[in-house]
């Protein structure tokens, strides 16, 4: 029995479409997913894809970078405790509001 890596009906595009839609060179968006920043998946040929949700994720890391001048290598470690900040705001605002100030 096999799986798909991708299950059928998700939309994907592949690594030059996906730039297009970026605005970026399609050799930065590699670059990107060889970091580990942005997720793809192989197609049936072995070509990266991505899903479009991935767009808001270069939103967030060319943000990052026009206004921190962070760079690419960094950026993971930044988006990573960004994350870990919002968790914790969001666990510190349930159990106030548990507690009742």
């Amino acid at each position: 029995m096999t799986y798909p890596l991708v299950p059928a009906g998700l939309p994907r595009m592949d690594l030059e479409t996906f730039a297009r839609a970026a605005g970026m060179h399609p050799d930065l968006v590699r670059r990107l997913v060889a970091l580990g920043l942005l997720d793809a998946v192989p197609d049936a040929a072995g070509r990266p894809c991505l899903a479009p949700s991935q767009l808001a994720v270069v939103a967030r890391i060319q943000r990052l970078r026009a206004g921190f001048a962070v760079n690419y290598a960094s950026i993971g470690l930044v988006i990573d405790l960004l994350d870990r900040v919002a968790e914790l705001e969001a666990a510190l605002r349930a159990r106030t509001r548990q507690t009742g100030g």
